[in-house]
């Protein structure tokens, strides 16, 4: 990791020396190298060099036409990342091979800006599998074919409405056939063998082996089905043939290329994995089978703070690979139930490399819960990674708490939780963070019903509001010129796009996850065009010359970048005083005064209940470096071994 980045500043050192000596050798005529040829050799012209310039250029471009297409990809989703983001932190880049092909599994939580986040996070070139749906799409279908990207047809993007209503009998053992019966149904026209079966308000898809009449079909037996006794509506999933993908896809394994796979099959704002579709164990046996090719299967964990807002905040952490054991490539290659049994066991294991990236909880209020008992466990601000670390034990310890709990927990767990809830939502409520309650708790002087005069002394509120106000009219012009015009746009196409997404959607809550690509694709088509007008504007209604036309549309990103910076300054500026103008008002600075005891009260008591019940929990409390892969791999064996149990304890009481 240290020797990569002394090369990647070495790099850089060099391109500046280039770029300082290009511009001293056009700057001074007696070195500039051009000029010298032309002294020497009078019939030389400049355009004779400038036309063999040009077509040496051409060449280049031509000839690696991908690979520059790709870096200037890069380089411009660094830029959009840059201005979209506050900060996006990088963890785990030394978990990736340095050489050879990789495959990369990311969970998908903010639509196409996922794709974006691992490009410009990761050294290597990745090839992504995109939804064909999104192919087809303007702008997006235009930056994945440049990116290199392999369209894939999804079924549930042609699914179409089943006639009838049906039931399911389960069969009692997975790996046997399960019994769909219909009312009013055509499965003899509608289905064939190998589509699947989607139930009314779920997301998984049930494939069918055998279709017995119009009202009766036989489908496959897996953890997704279950019994259905009331008639439910469904919607049919042709089945898609994947072979041509297949073959593309491992032809760039072949050559050494890397892939990205998002294997929740889309995009979704759940705080937790949808289940995995079997493509990435298929494409990782394939390559080992047919070029001997065990492919490192790296987990992306794509970690969003604030996703669907401007400005937000992002941690991507890359995980230690999965490989494939090569004793089980005989039972892949056997096909049938053995096929499926080795396809399924890796797939597993690739869900416990993502979930050891991820912080999982059921549902966004244990979430945000989690932060909020995060923020006020830790003692001092740790680094990315052991605040990542600590949120992973708080979530992992919550959950396995519940379990024990059986969905009953203790009431003192119940009161801390309760607490903690109602602790952020009066922060929420104030406008203020943690962080402003810490500093409260420093400050000193008598709280009365007139001390409005006292606080504004005391704060220096004035001083700072100044500041505020120099702020805002530093960013003022290009803000109202350039970005509020086309934010304004793209907040409400946005929505609008969030809405739709949210109907055509079962897996979605609100449908966040895409506002943010929504806003980055209209910005990418929008902001351009808005120079382009700011450019004809200069000049036709103004007296500025061709270079000074040219100089002034070249500076408008910049003045538009700066706008953004000053206003986020500003904007942090705003939220450092509002605990003081809260102040200004008796009944919230009763309430403001109130926090630092609160807050108190509850670190002391939440430390006191981790103290207590953090030991029960194992290495989760006590080990100091845990490997979370491992961790989920124990879990699930212990998932297992109790569900055996269980199922023998169930037989022995039939005896």
């Amino acid at each position: 990791m240290a020797f990569n980045r002394m090369m990647s500043e070495l790099d850089a050192t060099r391109a500046k020396l280039a770029l300082f000596t290009v511009i001293i050798l056009l700057a001074v005529d007696t070195v500039n190298p051009i000029k010298i040829v032309m002294h020497v050799f009078p019939i030389v012209q400049p355009w004779h060099i400038a036309s063999i310039c040009v077509v040496v250029c051409l060449y280049i471009f031509i000839s690696e036409m991908k690979e520059l297409l790709y870096f200037a990809v890069k380089v411009f989703f660094h830029s959009i990342l840059s201005i979209f983001f506050r900060e996006v932190d990088v963890i785990g880049l030394d978990n990736i091979p340095k050489y050879g092909p990789v495959i990369f599994t990311g969970n998908h939580a903010n639509q196409f800006i996922d794709g974006v986040t691992i490009l410009a996070t990761c050294q290597h070139k990745i090839s992504y599998l995109v939804a064909d749906k999104s192919w087809k799409r303007k702008v997006v279908g235009n930056i994945a074919w440049a990116m290199g990207a392999v369209p894939v047809k999804r079924a549930q993007d042609a699914a179409s409405k089943g006639t009838g209503m049906i039931t399911i009998s389960r069969a009692a053992e997975v790996g046997s056939n399960s019994i769909v019966k219909g009312e009013g149904t055509k499965f003899l026209t509608e289905v064939g063998k190998g589509d699947k079966l989607r139930l009314s308000g779920t997301a998984a898809g049930l494939k069918i082996m055998n279709i017995l009449s119009d009202s009766e079909v036989e489908i496959e037996t897996t953890e997704d089905v279950s019994n259905v006794s009331e008639p439910i509506s469904f919607d049919v999933l042709k089945r898609v043939d994947l072979s041509e993908v297949y073959a593309k896809v491992l032809d760039k394994l072949a050559s050494g290329g890397c892939i990205g796979i998002f294997p929740e099959g889309g995009s979704h704002d759940r705080t937790d994995l949808l289940p995995l579709k079997v493509g990435v164990a298929l494409i990782a046996y394939s390559a080992l089978e047919k070029d001997d090719l065990n492919v490192p299967i790296v987990p992306v964990g794509l970690n969003y703070f604030r996703a669907h807002r401007f400005r937000g905040r992002a941690i991507v952490e890359y995980g230690r690979p999965t490989y494939i054991s090569p004793s089980t490539l005989d039972a892949f290659k056997k096909g049938g139930a053995e096929r499926r049994e080795v396809c399924n066991e890796l797939l597993m294991r690739i869900e416990e490399a993502m979930r050891s990236v991820l912080v999982t909880t059921p549902d966004f209020e244990s979430l945000q819960m989690i932060y909020t008992a995060r923020r006020l466990y830790q003692r001092k601000e740790p680094t990315t990674l052991k605040k990542q670390d600590l949120n992973r034990r708080f979530a992992e310890g919550y959950k396995e708490l519940l379990l024990r709990a059986g969905g009953n927990p203790p009431k003192e767990w119940t009161d801390i939780q309760e607490r903690l809830i109602a602790y952020q939502k009066e922060l929420d409520e104030l406008g203020i963070r943690d962080r402003h309650v810490r500093r409260l708790a420093h400050e000193t002087y008598d709280i009365e019903e007139d001390a409005g005069d006292i606080v504004l002394r005391e704060m220096k509120v004035p001083s700072q509001l100044l500041h505020l106000i120099v702020t805002f009219l530093l960013a003022m012009v290009p803000m109202l010129t350039l970005n509020l015009p086309v934010g304004f746009i793209a907040r409400i196409y946005a929505e609008k796009r969030r809405k739709k997404a949210l109907e055509a959607s079962r897996v979605k809550i609100r449908a966040h996850d895409v506002m943010l690509s929504e806003k980055v694709i209209l910005c990418i088509v929008l902001v351009p065009t808005l120079w382009i007008i700011y450019g004809f504007v200069f000049y036709f209604c103004t007296g500025l010359d061709g270079p000074s036309i040219a100089l002034a549309v070249i500076s408008l990103p910049l003045f538009s970048y700066y706008g953004i910076m000053t206003a986020e300054v500003g904007m942090i500026n705003l939220r450092d005083i509002r605990p003081y103008f809260m102040r200004l008002f008796p009944k919230n600075r009763k309430r403001l005064a109130a926090l630092p005891e609160i807050r108190q009260k509850l670190q002391a008591d939440l430390r006191s209940f981790v103290k207590e019940l953090g030991p029960s929990l194992g290495e989760i409390y006590f080990k100091k470096d845990l490997n979370w892969k491992e961790l989920q791999l124990k879990k699930r064996m212990a998932s297992a071994t109790q569900v055996s149990s269980a199922d023998d304890e169930s037989h022995e009481k039939e005896e």
